[in-house]
């Protein structure tokens, strides 16, 4: 088996690329979108990104390289753009999946704790500190104008 054909056997994710860029198709049924663009942002320090609609449930994704680069390299940008993607899905997913867990909480945390009576004691410490007699304490009329 040439190292050839054992490469192309373990290409498990189809993209086309020109030398300079790499293209991806996505379907939103497998990536929501807003996986997808998740995954964009996470590249946009390494490359151009686009994104553009082809059909109904299609995107078509293409990593344009800031510099030169190969057919290996771009290669390497797509298998890593796809493992993006995944955990970005699986984020997507958990959001979805936690979202009225995390305002429950969240609400509690807001609503629950009465903040006026806490902020009311820190003033009334403040006020404590301030009447509190200190023996090192140089007071100096602003007036003078120095000590």
């Amino acid at each position: 088996m040439s190292s050839e054909s054992s490469a192309a056997e373990l290409q498990i994710f189809d993209f086309v690329s020109d030398g300079r860029s790499v293209r991806l198709r996505l379907d939103e049924g497998l990536y929501p979108l807003d996986a997808i663009r998740g995954a964009a942002y996470l590249f946009l320090d390494r490359c151009f990104v686009r994104l553009e609609r082809l059909e109904d449930r299609l995107v078509d994704v293409t990593l344009k390289s800031k510099g030169p680069t190969d057919d290996e390299a771009l290669g390497a940008l797509a298998g890593e753009f796809c493992n993006a993607l995944l955990d970005q899905a699986v984020r997507v997913q958990v959001a979805a999946s936690s979202g009225k867990i995390r305002e429950y909480i969240m609400a509690r945390a807001f609503f629950s704790a009465p903040a006026q009576s806490s902020i009311d004691q820190l003033l009334a410490e403040l006020d404590a500190e301030e009447l509190a007699a200190d023996d090192l304490e140089i007071q100096v009329p602003w007036e003078q104008g120095g000590a």
